[in-house]
């Protein structure tokens, strides 16, 4: 007799479309985040860590939008909720990201813009788990 594993699982090939459309979004939310940041600082004058704030909440909509339409758009989950959700886990990694560029534009004495490159590769892991399984699931665990 055949029982039903009780942990949803992806056939391969859909999962690694799933995880390949998370990078090119990943990628373009980044380059977005880290251009807006390069910009305000060597344009504008802002400190990194001020410029970093508003490098990540355009990079949001960036990021929203193409998880949303391309990542996850098998999920099934309203749109309110889902960036919801989604919003939850984005601010989530900011604060992480937020907390280490600090750290190690403080400590590393890197240029801001290699710290900020590291940083945001560094958080990328973590969102596509929680996005994956929390704000684009339709039964999250709880």
């Amino acid at each position: 007799m055949r029982t039903r594993s009780l942990v949803h699982t992806s056939p391969p090939s859909r999962l690694r479309g799933r995880i390949a459309w998370f990078v090119l979004v990943g990628t373009a939310a980044a380059a977005v985040h880290w251009s807006v940041v390069v910009m305000l600082v060597a344009h504008a004058g802002w400190r990194p860590l001020l410029a970093n704030v508003l490098g990540w909440l355009i990079a949001f909509g960036v990021s929203f939008s193409g998880h949303y339409r391309w990542t996850f758009r098998d999920h099934g989950v309203p749109l309110w909720r889902s960036a919801m959700r989604f919003f939850a886990v984005s601010a989530s990694g900011f604060a992480i990201n937020e907390a280490a560029y600090a750290l190690l534009l403080h400590w590393s004495g890197l240029r801001y813009d290699l710290v900020l490159a590291v940083v945001l590769v560094a958080v990328a892991g973590g969102t596509y788990l929680l996005s994956r399984h929390w704000a684009f699931n339709r039964k999250p665990a709880r």
